[in-house]
């Protein structure tokens, strides 16, 4: 059985960074669906089709006049920031049927989510928050990369992180990464999956060892949160080896409550684009060398360096999976016990879908 290439619509997913959108036409295509973006005068974010009615002119090649209206480069169709056209050529009276649709946006946690279903179930409150992404107390790097594969091969690889060991060696992983069993949790009234990974005696990888100095074996965590569709945390932390954590650790809480681990929060945001391809937003908050330009150059070089051999291996097994799908072949998959992550969050996936008349499948 393939991973499924369906798409949950009535969700909010990561569509940019807000530092990303200006005040000017950005494009962005999200499950299937061409998007334009710019920032109000109000400073606001707004989200329209990108797509004229008209001629189905792309509206991010356009131009933004005064009053945040978009003028469609081709016929002049002229759009307000609720998608409704209010100007059409050699003529004063505009058609009814003329407007292009305009899609709840919030931002929030650095993050610009934008809902892609039915507007009247888009509840704000629902967006999964990542708070170290802005605090005061913590330094984060990002970047995105669009991976040539589907969204359910990103979150596989997310949710077994065993892969670090044979991917990622040099980088992140160690052979402790691999040998350790997992325990894996399903919340199913939060929808959340957790995954958990503590390794008391471990090889410290080069990531750690060149941003937080130091040497010798550590004591590793990697708790994972995963709420699908769209946003995994990844709670990792690292001490000397023998150091355990207080008895009433949180992963994700504030870091001076765990005096000598040196905590790091991984955040990823997975955004289909289309059916066979996924952005990949990456972050990593880290609570130590806050100001230490050299330690943020390095992190960023080193985890941009892991995101892209993620990149490479999942575009190679979506190129395998996509034409065995179009020979029509079929094959059973093995699963084992490092895959009950995994698993769970495809279970989850699949919840989400069942009752969404929208789901899209390839």
């Amino acid at each position: 059985m393939s991973p499924s290439t369906a798409f949950v619509r009535n969700q909010w997913y990561v569509a940019a960074y807000g530092e990303e959108i200006g005040h000017e036409l950005f494009a962005r295509t999200i499950c299937n669906e061409p998007l334009v973006f710019f920032r109000a005068e109000d400073g606001q974010v707004v989200v329209l089709s990108d797509r004229c009615v008209h001629r189905r002119y792309p509206l991010s090649k356009s131009r933004l006049v005064d009053g945040d209206r978009v003028v469609c480069g081709y016929h002049g169709f002229t759009y307000d920031r609720g998608g409704a056209c209010v100007a059409v050529p050699a003529q004063t009276r505009v058609p009814r049927t003329a407007r292009v649709t305009a899609y709840p946006v919030m931002e929030q946690d650095s993050f610009v989510w934008v809902w892609i279903g039915d507007r009247d179930k888009a509840d704000p409150a629902a967006i999964p928050r990542a708070p170290w992404l802005v605090d005061r107390g913590w330094t984060t790097i990002r970047g995105l990369e669009t991976i040539q594969g589907r969204h359910a091969l990103l979150m596989d690889n997310l949710m077994d992180l065993s892969h670090e060991t044979y991917l990622h060696g040099g980088y992140i992983g160690t052979p402790e990464v691999a040998e350790t069993p997992i325990t894996t949790e399903v919340d199913q009234g939060a929808g959340v999956v957790r995954v958990s990974r503590h390794m008391d005696d471990a090889e410290c990888p080069p990531f750690y060892a060149n941003s937080t100095g130091i040497t010798g074996r550590i004591t590793r965590w990697q708790d994972i949160e995963f709420q699908p569709p769209c946003l995994y945390r990844l709670h990792s932390r690292i001490a000397p080896q023998g150091h355990y954590p207080p008895h009433d650790y949180e992963p994700g809480r504030d870091a001076d409550r765990d005096g000598g681990a040196f905590h790091t929060e991984i955040v990823y945001a997975l955004t289909p684009e289309t059916e066979h391809s996924v952005h990949d937003f990456w972050m990593v908050a880290r609570d130590f060398a806050l100001d230490d330009q050299g330690v943020t150059e390095y992190l960023h070089k080193s985890n941009h360096t892991v995101v892209m051999q993620d990149v490479v291996a999942l575009a190679l097994v979506e190129e395998v999976i996509a034409e065995e799908e179009r020979v029509g072949g079929t094959y059973q998959e093995l699963s084992i016990n490092i895959d009950t992550g995994a698993l769970a969050a495809r279970g989850l996936m699949a919840r989400l879908a069942s009752p969404d008349s929208s789901e899209v499948t390839a």
